[in-house]
């Protein structure tokens, strides 16, 4: 969250590429990853789908007071595509950390 903060605190993000919405869905991504890692405290486990979503939830939040804090930097703005990159990284990460908990033969029982 620190470093997603960081980044939308600068006025002109060095982007490489030039487009940013990849960027997004990396960021929230690992995001996801590590909001589903200390919900499930830790990996590898298997987690239900109440972790996914609450996972999924708290990060597009933070997507969304991250799209919010934007308004107030020079040079930024809100945008409703950032926030759906947000989200679409957001489900992919916690979607992957779902499948590592079904895949890993270590697994411990869901909750």
């Amino acid at each position: 969250m620190a470093a997603i903060f960081t980044v939308s605190s600068m006025s002109a993000p060095p982007i490489p590429g030039g487009a940013d919405k990849p960027w997004h869905t990396l960021g929230y991504l690992g995001l996801a990853i590590v909001v589903v890692r200390a919900l499930a405290g830790g990996l590898p486990r298997r987690i239900g789908a109440r972790i996914v979503v609450v996972s999924v939830c708290l990060v597009v939040l933070y997507g969304m007071s991250d799209e919010l804090h934007q308004l107030f930097v020079p040079g930024r703005t809100a945008s409703f595509d950032d926030l759906v990159a947000d989200a679409i990284g957001a489900l992919i990460g916690a979607s992957l950390c779902w499948a590592w908990g079904i895949i890993t033969p270590t697994s411990r029982d869901e909750f």
